[in-house]
């Protein structure tokens, strides 16, 4: 009967406040078809966009392969190679480093003092990580979760993965160079075109992730990058976001990146709201 209720087949009697009578089939079985249709309508529309996504992607993708010269794209054969690498970008990491992370945190990390987040997190890079739900039924990875979440990491989990990706400043992108077999090794992209799609595939897993821990855990006193620094030092004195990249050496999106962010930060929803928050903590 509920089902019936549901599916709209059941519904009440105008003249009997508690009775109830069945819909005429045509009238209800032509609502269920709409229905339906129209749900069937919005999953192939979402497919083809997927498809047409994917061709992007793969485009792309051999187009920078078939550049290499370029600079644009760095070829690392093997895990160790790649780990070193990507070891030696972290460590000139600016600003941001994101991650889609589709292995356990047990599988390699034994405790947040030999963590390569560590290190980051302590020098006021900004840290986004979605794993997989999967590792909430691991006491050791969870524990690691959290202790990266207190230090300032915003960590998120969901069902699936597509791949590892991680991406630095926004400007770098870090690709297996086989999703299907981690020893092959990495592929760095920096080239825009590629970086966007990237920072869209994350941005997608990121937004309909879930939040593992309450986010007024998180220590909001981590000390601010160089560039945030900076950013709001020049804010301070009154200079627009076209001034702040062209000072600092940086694109006009970074400066709004980072402006938006430090807004974010402090709850500030305007240019002096945010003057004033980064004054109360002695910031500028």
């Amino acid at each position: 009967m509920d089902r019936l209720r549901k599916l709209e087949l059941l519904v009440p009697t105008w003249t009997n406040p508690g009775g109830e009578h069945a819909v005429h089939p045509r009238v209800g079985l032509t609502g269920l078809a709409e229905r339906r249709r129209s749900e069937l309508n919005r999953q192939l529309s979402e497919l083809r966009e997927a498809e047409a996504s994917a061709e992007v992607v793969a485009e792309q993708y051999n187009e920078l392969l078939t550049a290499r010269s370029s600079g644009d794209v760095e070829i690392l054969k093997g895990r160790s190679n790649a780990s070193r690498r990507i070891e030696e970008l972290a460590l000139k990491a600016r600003d941001t480093f994101w991650g889609l992370v589709p292995s356990h945190i047990d599988d390699s990390i034994r405790s947040i003092d030999d963590s390569p987040d560590l290190p980051l997190i302590e020098r006021g890079i900004k840290l986004r990580t979605v794993y997989l739900q999967s590792m909430t039924a691991s006491k050791q990875a969870m524990e690691y979760a959290a202790a990266v979440h207190r230090l300032g990491c915003e960590v998120r989990a969901t069902p699936t993965l597509p791949m590892r990706l991680l991406i630095l400043d926004q400007e770098i992108a870090i690709m297996p160079m086989d999703p299907d077999n981690p020893t092959a090794g990495a592929v760095i992209h920096r080239s825009p075109a590629v970086v966007s799609v990237a920072l869209a595939l994350f941005d997608s897993y990121w937004s309909k992730a879930t939040e593992l821990f309450d986010p007024d855990d998180r220590d909001d006193d981590a000390p601010l990058t160089p560039h945030e620094a900076e950013v709001l030092r020049l804010l301070a004195g009154g200079a627009k976001d076209e001034q702040v990249a062209r000072l600092l050496g940086i694109s006009l999106r970074t400066a709004r990146r980072i402006t938006a962010n430090l807004s974010e930060r402090l709850d500030a929803a305007s240019r002096f709201e945010l003057g004033v928050a980064a004054a109360k903590r002695g910031w500028v």
